[in-house]
């Protein structure tokens, strides 16, 4: 088993009127949410690709499907708790997140240390472990204008045995 192992997660929702808007684990006000089969919280579904992916155990689609309606508006919460319990049985813990919300509004300065404090209780590691950054990407593309909100999320995992 390798001591260390390095996972990367992204993942995109469109923007649409009418859904609530959930990131890091907390609904935030704005006039737009995230459209998926889940909560679509973005920054949740980048972290917990990016454990599996470290882990070698596939990705986010593999184990919660969009086509199973078991997960229909599911919590994204309740995925992250899961996929840590995949990888704590594949013998890693989380060593430290690194990660990164790109929209253009609402700010996420406000509310990041928030989103530090209801992951690491989920994850049951020190929010100094959790970096939560945000951009814009200056009025380009699908981001800016305000069509859609991607986060990025890198994650070392260390062996616990």
């Amino acid at each position: 088993m390798q001591p260390f192992r390095i996972g990367f997660g992204i993942d995109f929702h469109q923007l649409v009127t009418g859904r609530e808007l959930w990131i890091g684990g907390i609904k935030l006000e704005h006039s737009k949410g995230a459209l998926g089969h889940s909560d679509a919280d973005v920054l949740l579904h980048a972290i917990c690709d990016a454990m599996l992916g470290a882990a070698c155990l596939g990705d986010i689609g593999l184990h919660f499907p969009d086509t199973d309606d078991a997960y229909k508006n599911i919590d994204s919460k309740i995925l992250l708790k899961k996929c840590n319990e995949l990888i704590k049985k594949a013998g890693y813990e989380i060593g430290n997140i690194d990660s990164t919300i790109c929209l253009e509004f609402p700010k996420i300065k406000p509310y990041a240390h928030k989103m530090q404090h209801v992951i690491s209780d989920i994850l049951n590691i020190n929010e100094n472990a959790i970096s939560i950054k945000a951009t814009t990407s200056e009025k380009m593309g699908f981001v800016g204008r305000e069509e859609g909100i991607a986060a990025y999320a890198t994650i070392l995992l260390t062996a616990t045995e």
